[in-house]
């Protein structure tokens, strides 16, 4: 398993082993003392999967109160996986990352707390796995607008992309609340 520090620090791409034969393959998703050595050590306390169709954009989701870290992996189809760096006092501040997610490179991102999250599914249909590390709390979600000009995610879209009303609703990122 390789882990790589993305150009965002504290959100990694993982590219984990895959051993295969004539009966299929076999690869670690998640293993805490290798994840532990590269600075993730976090709890795991809610497993989620969604499925989407082509040209759905999930996003951007954070929880103001309970910030979940997140590892998504891509179980079945290919995504387009966003993180947002929305802590004011960082650095990187508005800067965002995408990483390619599918299940033919079986890569998975962790986003840590204090990012919000999105993806644009690019294949027929996408399921998407990810490991939160703390429960959700609808109450304190909130959402970044997807298409914010001062964040620039570059989502290369062919066409309008399907939101949910919650992600049409969403502010931008001088609007927005952040954390510290």
């Amino acid at each position: 398993m390789e882990i790589v520090e993305t150009v965002l620090p504290g959100v990694k791409l993982i590219k984990p082993k895959l051993f295969g034969d004539q009966r299929g393959f076999f690869t670690e998703l998640y293993h805490q003392q290798k994840f532990s050595d590269h600075g993730i050590s976090v709890p795991f306390v809610q497993d989620n999967l969604s499925r989407s169709q082509q040209g759905v954009l999930r996003g951007l989701h954070y929880q103001i109160q309970c910030p979940q870290g997140k590892l998504v992996t891509v179980f079945a189809g290919e995504i387009f996986d966003v993180a947002v760096d929305v802590r004011r006092s960082s650095p990187h501040f508005g800067k965002w990352v995408g990483q390619l997610l599918s299940s033919e490179n079986r890569h998975s991102l962790y986003i840590p707390p204090g990012f919000a999250h999105g993806f644009q599914v690019l294949s027929e249909s996408a399921d998407v796995f990810y490991k939160c590390t703390d429960l959700y709390h609808p109450e304190h979600e909130r959402t970044l607008l997807w298409n914010d000009p001062d964040v620039g995610v570059d989502w290369s879209l062919k066409g309008e992309p399907v939101l949910s009303e919650k992600d049409l609703a969403g502010l931008p990122l001088s609007q927005i609340e952040c954390f510290d």
